[in-house]
């Protein structure tokens, strides 16, 4: 199937019972037995749903992988991959990472002597200096929040070849219509479901999915043991937005780039970071790696202050002053006071996440409406 296809019928079979073109929300903890131990592949719901199950086989589908694990949030599907670990492994890690995930590695896992190494994957070749025999997994976000900074991630797993080591992508801000990471050659996907798979601000949830079966059964048994699962409606929600995310990052990105554009000739902008201009530093690499270039942009202001990046977001309308990205409605935020506040403030100053950043998800209304928002709330 190609991929507008795969959204809808991807791993997807009819309701056996009454033919249903959707699945149903399977409202169960538990499923009857004919004798002991002898079920129809359901025993309790926390290791398989039907409802959890259709969206996690929609999740391989589209991805091109082996195995699909659906979670409470992201941070949950996060934490089951470095539940693969042991203490004393270490992690390499994309410097420009989410708040969240930056807070998880550092202020959870260190204790329990997990070592995360942060590098500037901006040169790949800088991973192959910091790996060691202990490393046993690289974390990428491909493009980065904030930052919207690529990774290459053909040559990261270059890198990684033949070391066992584990090559994980955050592909949260591309989602699979733009980028496959699996395709790629990396080993595990990651999305924050909440964004642009669910689409419709509705739902948290979180999402794995794995290359291989044997890796995707050990992560499995992970999401079984710990218990992160996502409950049956909230999957029938992210199922039921998967099918229009072809149609919604392709308006995602058409308005994307009329922002970007906007922005990058008013007076008041110092700099646009969006991977679709042919300003953005690694421009060729998001040709060569991306089918479009998304609906996320950031910006800073020439003066520089903080001040006018808050005034600014208290002026839109259209957009909302809000956390989270990825919904129909465009989002305005500021990184700094908001999704990044977790990150240390002189992290942040080396990483080039300022006080004036501000970060647009770029929804899918009429583009001349949310430029015209941005126009007013920068008078």
């Amino acid at each position: 199937m190609n991929f507008n296809t795969k959204v809808i019928h991807g791993g997807q079979h009819h309701e056996s019972a009454t033919g249903s073109v959707n699945v149903p929300v399977f409202l169960t903890s538990t499923f009857a037995q004919k004798s002991p131990g002898v079920h129809s592949g359901y025993e309790y719901s926390r290791a398989a749903n039907p409802t959890r199950q259709a969206l996690e086989d929609s999740l391989a589908s589209i991805e091109n992988g082996a195995r699909g694990l659906a979670f409470g949030s992201g941070l949950a599907a996060i934490d089951c991959v470095l539940k693969l670990l042991n203490p004393g492994d270490e992690v390499i890690a994309v410097d420009d990472l989410y708040g969240g995930t930056y807070r998880m590695f550092t202020r959870l896992f260190e204790k329990y002597q997990l070592k995360f190494t942060f590098v500037n994957f901006d040169d790949v070749s800088k991973i192959a200096d910091v790996i060691t025999d202990k490393t046993k997994l690289i974390w990428v976000e491909t493009p980065t929040n904030p930052l919207m900074k690529l990774v290459d991630i053909k040559a990261v797993v270059e890198i990684a070849k033949g070391k066992d080591i584990l090559v994980a992508v955050d592909n949260t801000f591309a989602t699979p219509y733009l980028q496959r990471p699996i395709d790629l050659g990396a080993d595990i996907v990651m999305h924050s479901a909440t964004k642009y798979l669910g689409g419709h601000s509705d739902v948290i949830a979180g999402a794995l999915v794995a290359k291989d079966a044997e890796l995707g059964e050990k992560l499995h048994f992970i999401q079984f043991a710990s218990g992160g699962i996502l409950g049956p409606h909230d999957s029938y929600l992210v199922l039921r937005g998967i099918k229009t995310l072809a149609l919604r990052v392709q308006r995602h990105s058409e308005n994307g780039m009329a922002v970007a554009k906007y922005l990058e000739t008013h007076p008041a902008v110092a700099q646009v970071i969006y991977p679709g201009l042919e300003s953005h530093p690694q421009y060729e690499l998001a040709k060569a790696q991306m089918k479009d270039f998304g609906g996320m942009v950031s910006f800073t202001f020439k003066s520089g202050k903080k001040e006018d990046a808050i005034k600014f977001l208290e002026k839109v309308k259209v957009f909302t002053l809000a956390e989270s990205l990825g919904g129909v409605e465009s989002l305005a935020n500021h990184p700094a006071l908001m999704t990044h506040a977790s990150i240390p403030a002189e992290k942040r100053t080396e990483l080039g996440i300022t006080d004036d950043l501000v970060r647009l998800s770029v929804g899918i209304e009429d583009a001349e409406d949310l430029i015209a928002d941005l126009e007013r709330a920068f008078s």
